[in-house]
């Protein structure tokens, strides 16, 4: 402040210098009164003193004012009985004033300095870790927290900024999420989402008790990623190979024996049908032969000479070829009509 109002006096010395050094035959510039730069001098303090008496606090913001370091004002979203009761609970800031709200707020010049802290929910994630659940399978998990600043000043005097509140969240939420974990076992963990809803909240709500004293507030709890380690992943592949062939048997033998009772009832039937088949057949053929019996019967009957005759020729076509030679008496009952004798 000191240089800006020597910058401001010498400019003007130099004006009114170099208006008296100017030539006659020059147009004189019209030099500035001395009082009116006593004016100007006093309106940039005046300025530059209301400059820094003010400090806003906008909406997502919290605030704490300090004096020669010692804690004047905490400037909080919503004054609350436990807020309150936290600080005043401390004895070197029963004094502190606790004001709510967002705008303008006074504090006195170069002696007063302003400590600012965001309300904004805040974001932490971890590292992909490896875990061991109650079944002794080796999970590796990665997991989020959402947090908040809820009483800047226990914030300032406890773990003070945003990566240190990170660090200690990450303590607190592993080591709860590893007791959980180790009687969780890793069916349940990977596939229950209900489950491991109510785990990452009964953590949420573990942890909020410990931090309580920090002046933070844990939004929510999730494990964000569960995947197995990469030297698994060939036992489970052998593991789900082996399973997959049993059931594949299974399905084999399962088909092979219903294979075996199908042809056997095929087979049984068939036979049935055949046997029916052919009694059928041999009734019938029983029938054609009783019916060919009476038809040849009636027909020896109307003339014997003629039925005679024609079952011999029947006779010679079933034994007799092309090239058929036989040896028989021409008296014999056979050759009677091959020698054309009666």
């Amino acid at each position: 402040m000191e240089e800006l109002l020597k910058k401001v006096i010498k400019y003007f010395q130099d004006k009114e210098s170099d208006g008296r050094q100017s030539s006659d035959k020059q147009i004189k510039t019209p030099s500035i009164p001395k009082k009116w730069i006593g004016i100007i001098v006093f309106v940039i303090l005046a300025t530059i003193l209301v400059a820094n008496s003010l400090f806003t606090v906008n909406e997502f913001e919290q605030a704490i004012l300090t004096r020669f370091g010692e804690v004047q004002v905490v400037i909080v979203e919503e004054i609350t009985p436990k807020i309150e009761k936290d600080i005043y609970d401390i004895p070197q800031f029963k004094d502190v004033k606790i004001r709510e709200g967002k705008g303008l707020f006074f504090k006195v010049p170069i002696i007063d300095q302003v400590e600012k802290y965001t309300s904004r929910l805040l974001t932490y994630n971890t590292l992909a870790r490896e875990v061991t659940t109650s079944d002794k399978k080796k999970i590796v998990l990665d997991n989020n927290a959402q947090w908040v600043i809820r009483n800047p000043l226990l914030f300032r005097i406890t773990v003070n900024n945003v990566r240190s509140a990170n660090t200690k969240l990450d303590d607190i939420i592993y080591s709860k999420l590893n007791e959980k974990i180790g009687l969780t076992d890793g069916t349940t963990l990977i596939s229950d989402k209900e489950y491991v809803y109510a785990m990452t909240n009964q953590i949420k709500l573990n942890t909020n008790e410990e931090v309580k004293n920090f002046g933070m507030e844990v939004i929510d709890v999730r494990i964000a990623k569960t995947e197995l380690p990469a030297s698994n992943y060939e036992n489970i592949f052998n593991r789900m190979r082996t399973e997959r062939q049993k059931i594949a048997n299974k399905f084999r033998a399962e088909g092979e024996e219903q294979y075996k009772i199908k042809k056997a009832q095929a087979t049984k039937e068939v036979t049935i049908l055949k046997a029916e088949a052919y009694e059928k057949a041999q009734a019938i053929k029983g029938e054609g032969d009783a019916l060919a019996l009476e038809t040849y019967a009636q027909a020896y009957n109307k003339d014997p000479e003629f039925y005679a005759f024609y079952r011999t020729l029947e006779s010679y076509k079933k034994t007799l070829g092309d090239k058929t030679k036989i040896v028989i008496g021409a008296d014999s009952e056979f050759a009677k009509y091959l020698y054309g004798t009666e």
